[in-house]
């Protein structure tokens, strides 16, 4: 693998602090660390969407030199939370985030994705939390359009899960992978530390706004580390040839 995206002593005062790292192309990367660890402004930070102190280094060239609508075609960000705009159906909203000439298949192609072709007629105000999530996921792989040529594009997700139930989770989950696959990069917060143990290639553990630990998740999400960032004590064990993380509270 190649670096896609390079922090120089990326740092938002009191949020993040000095932060130097790479993600590697095709890479998909988890954020793992308690509430208020810093991960929501360490996405804003990589997406160009928050100022802070340091630089980013994004596919060889500073992202503070990408034009926005070049940078728009390259990265994407889904944020945790986001209300529903004025009572649009679900169709227009999905068009909103076309950046090249709609395409009528491509937006079919995601809404049958996550389950919403039969939702595309409703207003986006009424769709359920699970609905209006999926939506959201959706709207934000159609702004990296063509996903024949996914190649050094950037997918930063906070917490994407929320909201799905496990067989969503598990159909998105299916779908990064092939993302991945394809050349994408993902970077994504989570809470769930045994699925991160599972599914991702790599993991950053932050608490405070600190990179605590970088790496493959067996050797980062370790009991003793785990138990002094959050507090509680951990265990690993090890359920029908799986790894499982258990804690104690």
């Amino acid at each position: 693998m190649t670096t896609l995206l390079r922090l120089e002593g990326l740092a938002l005062h009191g949020r993040v602090g000095p932060t130097h790292a790479q993600v590697q192309r095709g890479e998909l990367l988890h954020l793992i660390g308690p509430n208020g660890a810093g991960k929501s402004s360490l996405l804003g930070l990589m997406a160009g969407l928050l100022t802070g102190e340091g630089r980013i280094i994004f596919d060889d060239k500073p992202l503070a030199d990408w034009l926005p609508t070049l940078l728009a075609r390259r990265r994407a960000m889904l944020h945790q939370q986001q209300t529903p705009p004025f009572a649009m159906p679900l169709w227009h909203f999905l068009t909103l985030h076309q950046l090249d000439d709609p395409c009528e298949a491509a937006l079919l192609a995601q809404a049958q994705a996550f389950g919403l072709e039969e939702k595309l007629n409703r207003r986006v105000s009424e769709l359920s939390g699970g609905e209006w999530q999926r939506a959201r996921l959706a709207a934000v792989l159609l702004q990296l359009g063509n996903h024949d040529s996914l190649s050094g594009k950037l997918l930063l997700l906070d917490e994407p899960m929320n909201s799905l139930d496990v067989a969503q989770q598990a159909a998105l989950d299916r779908q990064l992978q092939t993302l991945c696959r394809a050349g994408a990069t993902v970077v994504m917060s989570s809470h769930d530390l045994n699925y991160s143990l599972r599914h991702a290639a790599s993991v950053w553990l932050i608490e405070r706004g600190r990179l605590l630990a970088q790496g493959i998740p067996a050797d980062v999400l370790t009991p003793d580390r785990l138990t002094s960032v959050y507090d509680v004590p951990f265990r690993r064990l090890e359920v029908e040839g799986v790894k499982v993380l258990i804690s104690s509270h």
